[in-house]
């Protein structure tokens, strides 16, 4: 029989607190039905064999090992599809929220007409214990930008401790990016009307174990978000961060050939041709670390990329410097005739490296799996495991 209430926890490298995180909430609900549900991304320091002897002492400990598949937002998807609970928490396992706020959360869902209750850092009397000024002016500027695109308003659409209906869940889930950390925003962007929110105050604890996940890319996983829930209606997400790459690139390259052509007085072929070869350099990077970042290349498989790379963009490159050539040569101005050189290279080498470069890597990623996943093994069905 299904319980009343499960918390899904999305716990990547926290073993230390995966122990307390279970005290915690036992504590906070006596007397309610629940359940934990811990989805563990084949976390290297050993969360999983704690996993397994949790599971094995308490009945309400069930988790979810994830192998080659990272990410928060997916996280809880996938936690929130093996329930079969009325209402659905999110929180996070570092204990940085407040788990005395579930009952009240629970309370509120089941005596008003309320679909979604956020445990909210900048309502009322919520706050946030022991972040620098620099990391809390990023919260609220990270906050302001989501209020603006929100269908409801609520005060802290990046929290990530909040409670819903199934229903919720079920009427978003088709919908929803699974992009990033920010779970909460995808469901109050994803769900088809506006949803009956509630929010309560609560104090945002400092960490006790382990390091925080926040870095740059965590900001860029919310960039992605905020796109896929706006432009992605028109243009793919990638692609517009392919655009976004390549004026950077082109920036990039125009101020190489300024520098080789103006300001060290070298012919203008030369200097076209170095300015190319550095933005295809610094375009790659970045795709590969940004726009291609799913399936961007690792390792041992990262110098046949960049070689391939490079044969691909050899193509475009002569195309580039000819063409740019040429209307240099028929008194075009010189910044005007990179513009366009570039502009031929990109479309080539955007259409055939995405296919080749990027596709071949998707390829590689696929085979790893297939290698690995004799010996690391699926994800168990069983009393703890799932």
């Amino acid at each position: 029989m299904a319980c009343e209430l499960s918390i899904v926890v999305p716990a990547y490298n926290e073993r230390l607190n995966l122990g307390r995180m279970v005290d915690v909430v036992a504590r906070a609900l006596p007397g309610t039905d629940w359940e934990v549900i811990f989805v563990d991304d084949d976390s290297p320091d050993g969360s999983y064999d704690e996993l397994v002897e949790l599971s094995k002492r308490n009945s309400k400990v069930r988790f979810v090992r994830r192998v080659g598949r990272r990410g928060l937002a997916s996280a809880c998807l996938e936690g929130m599809g093996i329930s079969a609970a009325e209402f659905i928490a999110v929180m996070d396992a570092d204990l940085q929220h407040d788990e005395m706020l579930l009952p009240s959360m629970l309370a509120t869902l089941r005596n008003e007409p309320c679909d979604l209750v956020i445990g909210s850092r900048y309502h009322s009397h919520g706050g946030i214990d022991g972040w620098s000024s620099d990391r809390a002016c990023l919260s609220r500027m990270g906050t302001q930008l989501s209020s603006w695109i929100t269908k409801v308003p609520v005060s802290d659409p990046l929290s990530g401790f909040f409670m819903l209906r199934r229903e919720v869940y079920e009427s978003a889930v088709r919908q929803m990016s699974g992009t990033g950390f920010k779970i909460l925003l995808d469901f109050l962007l994803s769900a088809p009307a506006p949803l009956r929110v509630r929010e309560l105050p609560y104090v945002f604890r400092q960490r006790l174990h382990g390091e925080s996940k926040l870095d740059v890319m965590v900001g860029l996983e919310y960039l992605t978000l905020l796109l896929e829930k706006t432009a992605g209606r028109f243009l793919p997400v990638s692609f517009v961060f392919y655009l976004l790459v390549g004026l950077s690139g082109l920036a990039f390259h125009l101020a190489l050939l300024a520098l080789m052509h103006v300001a060290l007085s070298q012919q203008f072929w030369i200097s076209q041709a170095v300015a190319t070869a550095g933005a295809m350099c610094t375009n790659f990077v970045i795709n590969n670390l940004a726009t291609f970042r799913h399936r961007r290349l690792k390792g041992a498989n990262l110098l046949p990329g960049i070689m391939l790379y490079a044969v691909i963009c050899g193509f475009g490159a002569v195309a580039n410097v000819e063409v740019a050539d040429y209307l240099f040569e028929k008194s075009v101005p010189w910044w005007l005739a990179g513009v366009v050189g570039a502009g031929i290279g990109a479309v080539w080498n955007y259409a055939v490296s995405k296919q080749v470069v990027w596709g071949w890597a998707v390829q590689v990623l696929q085979r790893r799996k297939h290698r690995e996943a004799p010996s690391m093994g699926a994800p168990v069905s069983s009393r703890g495991a799932l």
